[in-house]
């Protein structure tokens, strides 16, 4: 999670205006704050909090193309996961 940028922890407060992102099954979620709520809401309510600003989630045929370990296929080894790192190109 990251507030304007920033690492946080999710407790971390905010303040209008903010932008937060977070990572969600492997994609961002970019949020700017535009009101804070102290009290709980339901979640229609919350979401007038906030404006979504997130790029659109990948359609099912371009999420088959995105590289996967298979399911119960436990941790890369070292050599495989500097294979993954350069496939993704965070060399």
């Amino acid at each position: 999670m990251k507030v304007n940028g920033e690492r946080a922890k999710a407790a971390q407060p905010v303040k209008v205006g903010d932008e937060v992102r977070i990572r969600i099954s492997g994609f961002d979620r970019i949020l700017e704050v535009r009101e804070t709520i102290v009290k709980r809401v339901a979640a229609a309510a919350a979401a007038e909090a906030y404006v979504d600003n997130s790029p659109p989630l990948p359609t099912p045929e371009e999420t088959a193309l995105l590289p996967h370990r298979d399911r119960g296929a436990g941790r890369p080894t070292k050599r495989e996961r500097r294979e993954i790192e350069k496939l993704l190109g965070r060399e």
